[in-house]
């Protein structure tokens, strides 16, 4: 027997960053979107312990204990008195390294794929206890929809959306190292007061109403001079994405993917496609959101 879950890329269209706690987490509030980019995580009782992956960039996964899939299959296991003796295959389609937590994305499936296949009975409460104690990310790709996550982004409150917002994503030729990329904001925020991050009312306001104008003038992402900083290339993207129309553009989560908002599906094909034309970054993909997060699929 195995259980296949489907679990979506998130869109940080909010990151407030505070400053760098004593424990070298920061505060954060992260306004979370799920958009219609998909990974699936099959698991398959065995023998032992095992992971593979397919699809783009799945030769950038770590295969070991080190993979969050793995780690929730052992955190479920030990929870309830067992064995984590599965083969987890992750079928890759969030772009790696690129800032949509792709790799939180896979923790949570396996997670919710584990609970499945054994039949443990967790409470939802429960398995956002394990997500949290996995990764900042991981609770909102359990969640999906849209969310405020606030602490460092694992305590998350759902978020109503009065509409779907078209997104362009632009791939970068090479990653970013999330750690890196809060070092180097630390760094770029030395000797300055750094507020205490707290979600914007317009922008929580333009996501209730669905309208695609006012979110555009709200979204904001205090790691993107960081991640400029170190990826400065990604500067002529985000300029390539504004002149083609989009209605924002800014470098998501700690990247080095960029997205664009656009106004409607029609947009954002033209901007994908002036993004793809103009050879500023590696591949550009299209989705919408807000979806659902994590959800266990059909059986054959």
């Amino acid at each position: 027997m195995s259980v296949t879950v489907r679990v979506p890329a998130k869109v940080n269209v909010q990151l407030a960053v505070g400053a760098a706690r004593p424990d070298g987490f920061h505060d954060l509030a992260n306004v979370f979107l799920a958009v219609g980019l998909y990974d699936e995580v099959t698991v398959t009782g065995s023998d032992e312990l095992r992971v593979t992956c397919s699809g783009p960039g799945s030769g950038q996964v770590p295969l070991d204990e080190s993979n969050l899939a793995a780690r929730a299959a052992r955190a479920l296991a030990g929870r309830t008195g067992r064995e984590a003796r599965v083969h987890i295959h992750i079928d890759k389609d969030i772009p790696v390294a690129g800032g949509m937590a792709g790799g939180s994305a896979d923790g949570a499936a396996a997670l919710l794929a584990c609970d499945a296949l054994w039949g443990t009975g967790a409470s939802r409460e429960e398995l956002l206890e394990i997500c949290a104690e996995l990764g900042s990310d991981v609770p909102f790709s359990l969640v999906g929809g849209a969310a405020l996550g606030t602490g460092r982004g694992e305590r998350l409150t759902e978020l109503e959306v009065g509409g779907t917002f078209h997104w362009v994503f632009a791939l970068a030729g090479r990653g970013l190292s999330t750690p890196a990329v809060f070092r180097e904001f630390d760094r770029l925020a030395a000797g300055r007061d750094i507020p205490e991050p707290v979600a914007s009312q317009p922008l929580l306001d333009a996501l209730a109403k669905g309208d695609a104008d006012a979110l555009a003038e709200a979204v904001t992402n205090d790691l993107q001079p960081a991640a400029l900083s170190l990826f400065p290339e990604l500067a002529a993207t985000l300029d390539a994405g504004r002149a083609a129309g989009a209605l924002a553009a800014l470098v998501s989560g700690s990247g080095p993917t960029t997205a664009f908002l656009a106004r409607d599906a029609g947009s954002a094909a033209v901007v994908a496609e002036a993004l793809s034309a103009g050879g500023t970054c590696r591949a550009v993909r299209v989705a919408a959101g807000p979806v659902p997060g994590a959800t266990v699929l059909p059986a054959g």
